[in-house]
């Protein structure tokens, strides 16, 4: 007679274990593009999720999108106040977080030629100086062995029209992680750079290209990335989820390219 196999208990937990169960997860710019797609990601491997964002319409509308108990917190990463308040609201209703995902960023290409001092100040405090003191402030709420991920750009490495500031703001990036990664030992708290290539995303339409140039401008773009084609906001989304979950519990101060292999051409 035939018998049917029998999992064991400890084999349907394993199947069964969300990786980022039980976890407090907090991103900001978590209301559009890979922000929110890594907000959602999380949240399916169940995170208590919390983004941020500047517009309260965009960022409700994330929040119903994510689902799952999310929570929206407006206000702009570049006002030190408001990490402040992010991290008081997240020490009063969860007590501590486990995963930072430092997203928000803004960009405006221009060759520095023309560049002023507003435009590069606008950078500068978003990306820049608004990641720096977000993580200063949210660390003392963070639990031991937690994951800090600051999302970056292929930019930072890789020489692109237009890109001087942007690039800079993105490199500043890469040398927190590595200060960071180093002064967070003691506490086991890992802090890597996720550096996204092009990716089809909103932020298309803030760079100037009229939707009748998008079939134009991406089969281009994509000419010059070995996959052949931008990347999907949940690719990243599924990066980010390596970076904060256990399965890189022995990765710390890398910076992940996930750029179809852009880097290399």
């Amino acid at each position: 007679m035939a018998t049917a196999a029998v999992d064991s208990p400890t084999s349907k937990r394993q199947t069964s274990m969300k990786r980022l169960e039980g976890k407090v997860a907090l991103v900001t710019g978590g209301n559009s593009g890979i922000g929110l797609a890594a907000a959602q990601r999380f949240a399916t491997e169940g995170a208590r999720v919390i983004v941020t964002g500047r517009r309260k319409d965009v960022l409700d509308d994330a929040v119903r999108q994510i689902g799952d108990g999310a929570i929206g917190i407006q206000g702009d990463v570049a006002d030190i106040e408001h990490h402040a308040a992010v991290a008081q609201a997240v020490r009063d209703r969860f007590g501590a977080l486990d995963v930072y995902m430092a997203n928000a960023g803004v960009i405006n290409i221009a060759h520095s030629a023309t560049v002023t001092p507003e435009e590069y100040d606008a950078q500068f405090d978003v990306n820049a100086r608004g990641v720096f003191f977000g993580v200063q402030s949210i660390t003392p709420v963070m639990r031991d062995g937690g994951s800090i991920i600051l999302t970056s750009s292929l930019a930072a490495t890789r020489v692109l029209d237009g890109h001087a500031v942007y690039a800079g703001t993105k490199a500043a990036i890469g040398a927190f992680a590595r200060s960071w990664a180093l002064e967070l030992r003691d506490r086991r708290i890992r802090v890597n750079v996720l550096s996204p290539g092009p990716v089809d995303t909103s932020i298309l339409a803030k760079l100037g290209i009229p939707e009748a140039d998008r079939p134009a401008f991406l089969h281009a773009m994509a000419e010059r990335i070995p996959a052949g084609r931008l990347g999907e906001p949940d690719e990243l989304a599924r990066a980010a989820l390596y970076l904060a979950s256990d399965d890189s519990s022995f990765v710390n101060g890398i910076e992940l390219h996930v750029d179809g292999g852009m880097s290399l051409a």
